[in-house]
């Protein structure tokens, strides 16, 4: 007789200090620490964040320009000056954290995170500097 032991999950906030306005902050050491620590050996690893002018996003962590170029095009995108209505004068941080996106899910196998060869997590500051939480939900299989 085979016996329901439920699915086993794990929930973390990660802290995270922004130094400057706009940044990407490599944080994948942090999460798949999160994992690790779980115990969860097989699953999801889903990552939230909990502000309306930061996000989460998945990318190149090999060359250090692909943030630069990435910030830089951004900025063309969305210029932080750009007439904006909203009376807190952040509407180009609301803009871009909703273009990346708040959330992220990354399959774990035998404990890992399974990012890419060239992948990594990076937290999205737009309206910094500030103190930050990531959320993070580790569910298993």
């Amino acid at each position: 007789m085979n016996e329901d032991k439920g699915i086993q999950m794990k929930s973390v906030t990660l802290n995270i200090k922004t130094n400057t306005h706009t940044e990407m902050q490599e944080i994948t050491d942090r999460v798949q620490e999160a994992v690790s620590d779980s115990g969860i050996e097989n699953g999801i690893c889903m990552l939230f964040v909990p502000h309306t002018t930061a996000a989460v996003t998945i990318n190149e962590n090999a060359d250090p320009d692909v943030v630069r170029d990435f910030i830089m095009e951004l900025d063309k995108i969305v210029p932080w000056d750009d007439g904006y209505h909203h009376f807190e004068g952040n509407s180009a941080a609301h803009l871009k954290a909703s273009i990346i996106g708040f959330s992220e899910h990354i399959i774990v196998e035998n404990g890992r995170l399974q990012l890419g060869t060239w992948q990594g997590i990076y937290f999205c500051e737009y309206d910094g500097p500030r103190s930050r939480k990531l959320k993070i939900k580790i569910m298993e299989d």
